[in-house]
């Protein structure tokens, strides 16, 4: 089992490198060979009002895109799940949720590209004004995800484990967590791995848990992996990240602000205005989130450490976590020792056999 989660997490990375790099690639050709110069140029002689213009110029690059990423995307979503024996899913409902995905990827990104255009033409400040916008777009998209867009991919139910569900709700209210109420998805028509969230903001926060979890754990090991969630609600780190993604959105765009007239004369653009310099922003960010993923993934594991503390704190159950733990590992095939340097470049977790050590230690 060990050499067989080895294999699949190092197919993961790769792919993850390959298609990282790959894109990046793509981006350079775009600008640099002068075809989306060439689509602006398309785009404009249709004489279609500014909205309508960034609305098809984002939906053909975006189109473009998925077709030449598509054969990696498909090993890395369907094939190779299927390989390991991690999914389960027919070749129609994945081609569904492609699409699914694809119209919600796009209505967000037209929104924040069209607001983004709207507000370089009318301010001279526009990174910060852009930079606000973005950040409540995510604080708010935050609070709509598992009413709007997680049902459009799995059924959503209450609990029938009225047990299980009162174990929960007692749990939250011991660590002073309101909800909504506890639910469970149909995660198995997708995947065989296991996996429970706690979700939303304000009035729509819930709890989910995968019927792959729910049918195959303990109710004490069921109650570990949700004290651990609602740890980090108790030790506020959904606020910590928010406001640390909120000063990176600001860092990046004045970042933007500060360098794009040398991009730009690089690529024979003229102004970031141009439809044309699009892919340039896409450039912006995926290189900005390159460096700065080993620094996100450290604070994401300083966190997640800190919420298992809490959680073997609140409920008391070494023996629970550390069979939850061990369980998660064999069913998602978790690389349990990593490298370092994978460590430090892909996990946002600690590894599976850092975190048994560390509940062994309590």
């Amino acid at each position: 089992m060990a050499d067989l989660a080895k294999n699949y997490s190092h197919q993961k990375y790769l792919l993850n490198i390959i298609d990282t790099f790959y894109s990046i690639a793509l981006l350079l050709i775009f600008l640099g060979s002068g075809l989306s110069l060439f689509l602006e140029g398309f785009v404009k002689d249709l004489n279609q009002p500014a909205y309508l213009s960034i609305a098809i110029f984002l939906l053909i690059i975006s189109v473009f895109y998925y077709l030449l990423n598509l054969p990696l995307s498909f090993y890395s979503g369907y094939i190779l799940e299927h390989k390991f024996n991690l999914s389960k899913q027919g070749i129609g409902d994945w081609w569904l949720d492609q699409l699914k995905s694809g119209v919600l990827a796009y209505a967000i990104f037209l929104i924040l590209i069209s607001c983004f255009y709207w507000v370089l033409i009318k301010f001279s400040q526009w990174w910060l004004v852009i930079s606000i916008f973005w950040i409540v777009f995510s604080v708010v998209l935050a609070r709509l995800t598992p009413v709007l867009i997680i049902p459009l991919f799995f059924k959503y139910k209450k609990l029938e484990d009225e047990a299980l569900r009162q174990r929960i709700l007692a749990l939250a209210g011991k660590m002073r967590v309101k909800l909504m109420d506890v639910f469970e998805i149909d995660f198995s028509k997708k995947t065989l791995k296991a996996n429970a969230a706690f979700t939303g903001m304000g009035r729509t926060k819930r709890v989910i848990l995968a019927d792959t979890l729910k049918d195959k754990y303990s109710h004490d090991e069921v109650e570990s992996i949700l004290a651990h969630e609602f740890a980090h609600f108790q030790l506020k780190h959904i606020f910590k990240l928010i406001a640390i993604n909120s000063l990176l959105t600001l860092g990046l765009f004045y970042l933007i602000f500060r360098t794009n007239s040398y991009f730009l004369g690089v690529f024979k653009l003229s102004s970031l205005v141009q439809l044309a310099s699009l892919p340039l922003v896409f450039l912006y960010f995926m290189l900005f989130g390159i460096i700065l993923q080993p620094l996100e993934a450290y604070v994401s594991r300083r966190f997640e450490r800190q919420a298992d503390s809490l959680a073997l704190k609140a409920t008391k159950n070494k023996a629970a976590f550390i069979s939850l733990m061990d369980k998660l590992a064999a069913q998602n095939l978790a690389d349990r020792n990593p490298h370092p340097l994978i460590k430090f470049f892909f996990f946002d977790h600690p590894p599976i056999d850092e975190r048994i050590e560390m509940a062994g230690d309590k």
